[in-house]
């Protein structure tokens, strides 16, 4: 188990250690209906499938039945609600609530979006997580995604020194945040090395000012782990480059608080149905 909580956000650590509360109606998957599977946040684990899900009215995501054995049921301190929690990293996710008659299984399940993660994919089971920046996000962005076992994409900020940034501060050049891009995988399916070469070889990793046209330091190169396992498997492969003659200037960093970008950044080139003006792919390995 991969341990997410550096890179956590404020807002969500305040839902899944300290146990609080969404304001209602607040929560991103409150109303969406994309299919898939809904994952602990902090850990990666499947929680719920988009087929359970239903609106309830209340505010927060709704489901009448979760993965077997994944969620935890815990009474509160007070005896009045029941917590559920994920059974694996023991994040707090919400409550369950029984006898309201939203569905015929008669219990719904009170989920703070915060404490999730969907991905477009209905079986999977478990996953992991990895974090790259390599110039613009978009391009990043479009070329990870297509890799088979990848299952969701997510563009931001990390590796600065401000709190909340936006794109406009970023821009400026001087919080210290990198464009990057949070990967959340199928290790079924794929590993971290097979995505860190690719990511080696969609874009230059031996540009030291930025990415193509895009210069400045929130373009710069850099993987940032999540465990010793990921910081080796990077240092090694940027071995590899460097004895094929290649100057490397990819940072290995370790993974700090990452910052989604804003909506409109999201999925940019597909939702725009053009392609990467900075990013190409060249075999290096």
């Amino acid at each position: 188990m991969q341990d997410k909580s550096s890179t956590l956000t404020p807002e969500i650590l305040e839902i899944v250690q300290n146990k609080g509360t969404e304001i209602p109606g607040s929560g991103k998957y409150c109303v969406i209906k994309q299919d898939g599977s809904y994952l602990c946040r902090c850990c990666g684990l499947s929680l719920f499938s988009s087929e359970t899900k239903f609106d309830s009215g209340t505010g927060w995501p709704s489901f009448d039945s979760s993965c077997s054995k994944n969620v935890m049921q815990v009474p509160d301190a007070d005896q009045k609600r029941t917590e559920i929690v994920c059974a694996r990293c023991y994040a707090h996710l919400g409550h369950i609530f029984k006898g309201e008659n939203f569905t015929s299984k008669n219990e719904r399940y009170c989920v703070n979006s915060l404490s999730l993660d969907l991905v477009k994919d209905h079986n999977v089971q478990d996953t992991q997580e990895a974090i790259f920046a390599g110039g613009c996000f978009w391009g990043v962005d479009y070329l990870l995604a297509k890799i088979p076992g990848v299952l969701k994409v997510e563009v931001g900020y990390i590796g600065g020194h401000v709190a909340n940034p936006a794109y406009k501060m970023i821009c400026q050049g001087d919080t210290g945040h990198l464009e990057a891009s949070r990967i959340i995988f199928d290790p079924q399916k794929t590993n971290f090395e097979k995505i860190a070469k690719s990511f080696f070889e969609i874009h230059d990793p031996t540009q030291k000012n930025g990415q193509g046209p895009d210069i400045g330091p929130q373009y710069q190169s850099a993987i940032f782990y999540l465990d010793a396992q990921q910081r080796d498997t990077a240092l090694g492969l940027i071995e590899i480059l460097k004895s094929k003659g290649l100057d490397v200037a990819t940072q290995v960093l370790k993974a700090t608080i990452f910052w989604p970008a804003e909506d409109y950044h999201q999925a940019y080139y597909e939702t725009k149905e053009t392609e990467p003006y900075c990013h190409a792919y060249t075999k290096r390995f």
